[in-house]
């Protein structure tokens, strides 16, 4: 028998920070299962103390230097 988890989606502008409510870039999927959500300010202040409860680690942070692809008229 083989484990794997499920890929998790990749965050929208609809995830919010756990902390301060600001856009979603980092989600903590927990040991004990549930998830935290955190902005990029907050994951790198707290980014340590999270890798001891951890279980995955979703970092999206790359999107706030990529600019967006020009919309097609």
């Amino acid at each position: 028998m083989t484990t794997a988890l499920a890929p998790s989606a990749p965050l929208t502008a609809e995830d919010r920070c756990d902390r301060c409510g600001a856009q979603a870039y980092l989600r903590v999927e927990l040991t004990t299962g549930g998830e935290l959500l955190f902005c990029a300010h907050h994951a790198r202040e707290h980014g340590d103390a999270l890798k001891a409860f951890a279980a995955n680690v979703q970092d999206e942070t790359h999107k706030l230097t990529t600019k967006p692809a020009p919309a097609d008229d």
